[in-house]
This record gives structure tokens, sequence and C-alpha cells, in this order.
């Protein structure tokens, strides 16, 4: 059992080019208090995460404030020139944390897109939190138009890189596709109407809501693919093969196509398993050396009920 969520944190503009997040956390914070109750059972904060980068539209300024949330950045040394995110991630640390201690918000939900054909997933860094788990479940009841997907990165808490991972719970939602640098009404309308299911779920949650257990489809990240590379330049030689792209959570067999050489030769998956491809051709990842992410399917079939001890069980949601 959990005690209340009752400090909750919904951050966007983490990567300031990923402009769903940041018109909404914008939107959001134009009222004093844009997700409470009047019952006052969770106290919501909305913040815009990275706002020199928001500012140039620019995924960062110096380097990815999304991957500077490890306990060994967010303890190491500063100085005049510590890079702004590094700076920007021990502000927000600070605000939302401190990461791993008891004074953590409860749960932080990091806003993001993708380039990458993904629809809704949610992301986090456990596999068995039944917070995350039973809000992802009550995301895909009430968004079925939908894909809604649960993505789990298996890194030790101290090694978790990304924002969220600064609260006791924790996810970002990854909706796509969307061009980076551009804001599109659907993709928007999508975040909108997934946020406010997260506060919905919190709120049923504080007021002693039981949430029945059940098998829950995780995605479980393996590994990364880069690109095919030129040895001396590095340059890429090939592109996401035109049967691949689009086609996240799709299963990827071994030897089926996955590279179109600019020169036009099929290069095939040489993987010894068949594994479900994610981030396919993420536009921010080129830099990064990921041309995509490889994922292996498992259902979880726990029986834990997720309520609140402080209430009176008054209602039942499967």
């Amino acid at each position: 059992m959990c005690t209340l969520l009752s400090r909750v944190a919904v951050c966007g503009g983490t990567h300031g080019n990923e402009l769903s997040g940041v018109y909404l956390v914008r939107e959001l914070q134009k009222t004093e208090k844009p997700l409470e109750e009047e019952d006052e059972l969770v106290s919501v904060l909305v913040v815009l995460s990275n706002p020199r980068a928001v500012q140039q539209c620019r995924r960062y300024t110096e380097t990815d404030l999304n991957r500077c949330f490890t306990h060994a950045t967010l303890n190491g040394p500063e100085s005049d020139k510590t890079p702004y995110e590094i700076t920007r991630s021990r502000e927000l640390n600070s605000l939302l944390g401190p990461k791993g201690s008891p004074e953590a918000v409860d749960l932080i939900c990091d806003l993001h897109n993708t380039t990458a054909n993904m629809g809704l997933c949610l992301i986090a860094y456990s596999d068995h939190d039944w917070i995350c788990l039973h809000i992802f479940r009550y995301l895909q009841r009430q968004m079925p138009d939908i894909p809604v997907r649960y993505i789990h990165f298996d890194f030790p808490p101290k090694e978790a890189y990304s924002l969220e991972s600064v609260g006791k719970h924790g996810f970002a939602i990854e909706i796509g596709p969307q061009p980076h640098g551009v804001v599109r009404s659907n993709i928007y309308t999508t975040m909108k109407a997934g946020v406010q299911h997260v506060m919905d779920w919190v709120r049923f949650f504080n007021s002693g809501t039981i949430f029945e257990g059940g098998s829950v489809e995780v995605y479980t990240m393996v590994k990364n693919i880069d690109y095919p590379r030129d040895s001396e330049t590095h340059s890429i030689t090939a592109a996401i093969h035109p049967q691949l792209q689009d086609q996240d959570f799709c299963l990827l067999h071994p030897n089926d196509p996955l590279f179109q050489t600019f020169s036009g030769e099929t290069l095939r998956y040489k993987g010894k398993e068949p594994l479900y491809p994610f981030f396919i051709n993420e536009c921010a990842y080129y830099e990064k050396g990921i041309a995509l992410s490889l994922a292996r399917r498992k259902f979880t079939n726990g029986e834990c009920r997720a309520h609140s001890p402080w209430f009176h069980n008054s209602k039942v949601i499967q």
C-alpha cells in the first residue's frame, strides 16, 4: 500500500523544442491551481523545465538536460564553466527532490514528444512500480482509440538519468509522431487528455478507490542500434529501411530489412531473437548514435491492488 500522492509535478519543456509539453505547461500555468481539486488532497506543481532552451526552441543549449539526473551528475562539482543544463538539473532536484529522499515529490509526470510513430508511451525506470502501472492501465482504458504502451528502462536508481527519476514515483509521457519545433493540434490534445486522466487517477487513488490488479504489457529496452557508418568519416551510410519506417512496436525478426544504404543495398537485422523496435528514426537521436531501440515484451501478472490506506474503500475500478 502507498500513502497519499499529495505532491505531484507536471513538467514540460525539458527539451525546449518538444512543443506539446511546452504549450500545455504554459496553458496550465495561466491559472493558479490548474489541476487541483477543492478538497486539496493533492498539490500540483507545474514546471517549465528548461526555460532557456524553450526560449531558443532548441532541444538544449549546452547539454541534454534529460541526461543530467544521475546521482553522479546531481552531486558533482560546480564551477563557472558548468553547463547551464547541469546547473538547471540541480535546481530542479532541489525543487522536486532531492532525488531518493523522503522530501521528494510523490509523482513526476514529464512531457515529451518524439518524431517516431509511437503513439502515447509511458516511460519509467521500474516494471513493478504499481502506481505507474495502474496509471498506465487507467490511460489505456480511458483512451481506447490511441495506442498506449509502457516502456521500461532497466537502470539502477542512481544511474537513472531523466527528470522523472527525481520523484518517489515518476514517468515520462512520450507522444508522437510530431516534428520537433512544431506543435500539432491532435498530438497536443492527446497529451492534454493524458495529463488530465493521470490527475483523475491520482484523485481517485487519494479518495480511497481500489484499482484491481491484473496483467500489464511492458516493453523492456534491451539495446540500441546505431546507423551504419563510414569507418573514416563516421558519417551515416544508410537510412531506416522503408519496410521498417514507422513500424514502431511491430516485431522485428532476424533477417528482416533494417537499413537501406544510400547506394540501394538492403541491410538485414542480425539479432538472434525477435525484438520490438521503438524510437525508430528519432530525429534527436542522430547525435546520440541511435537509429532505433529494441525491447523485449513481457506481461506482468501481479495481484497487487493499488489503494490509499487513509480512506475507506468506496469504489472499485477494474
